[in-house]
């Protein structure tokens, strides 16, 4: 009697797509702080012990579903030279994480693993971001600072204001981090 093999990650991979849908449903309707195991695990059609075995916790899962939430969809825009892409991505950054939801999200992110994974991985999908804008103006011949330098530039700074000054944060700002990051000569 031959067993059918199970596809890698097919069930997984449909609880975590339930799971995960059932939290952003229910954040929306009853707010994060209404949220309780065993209401995600009856939305998601899973039982809470299935939650807790793969999350361990409330806060973990929270944490998982932020960072999927905070994964950009799309490559950054092109548009033409690396001063502008660096701005206008710089300038979206700052719209998406200093929104509401995105403060929710890097909330959740930073204190659901004890590790600091999930944080980390926030952090290195910003530094892919950047790296692809880097990567895409050195192709074209533009001089450029390097990925590190960037994120301790611009987005660092921008994620300090956004969790502990967000008073008078703005694209302006965002635009002078970027102008001072590629130096007078705006390379």
């Amino acid at each position: 009697m031959s067993r059918q093999m199970v596809r890698p990650g097919g069930r997984s991979a449909r609880v975590q797509a339930s799971v995960h849908a059932a939290v952003r449903e229910l954040a929306s309707e009853v707010g994060r702080d209404g949220l309780t195991v065993p209401m995600i695990a009856l939305r998601a059609g899973v039982t809470p012990s299935t939650i807790y075995r793969r999350w361990g916790d409330l806060q973990e899962l929270l944490s998982d579903v932020a960072v999927e939430r905070l994964r950009p969809e799309t490559a950054p825009r092109d548009h033409g030279a690396l001063p502008s892409d660096l701005a206008a991505w710089a300038e979206q950054f700052l719209d998406e994480m200093a929104s509401p939801a995105g403060r929710a999200y890097i909330r959740d992110a930073l204190l659901g693993a004890p590790d600091g994974g999930n944080a980390g991985q926030c952090s290195a999908y910003a530094a892919e971001q950047v790296d692809a804008i880097l990567t895409r103006a050195t192709e074209r011949g533009e001089e450029t600072p390097g990925v590190e330098t960037v994120m301790d530039r611009v987005v660092a700074p921008l994620m300090y204001r956004i969790l502990f000054r967000p008073d008078g944060l703005d694209a302006a700002y965002a635009g002078r981090l970027v102008a001072a990051v590629l130096g007078p000569t705006g390379r």
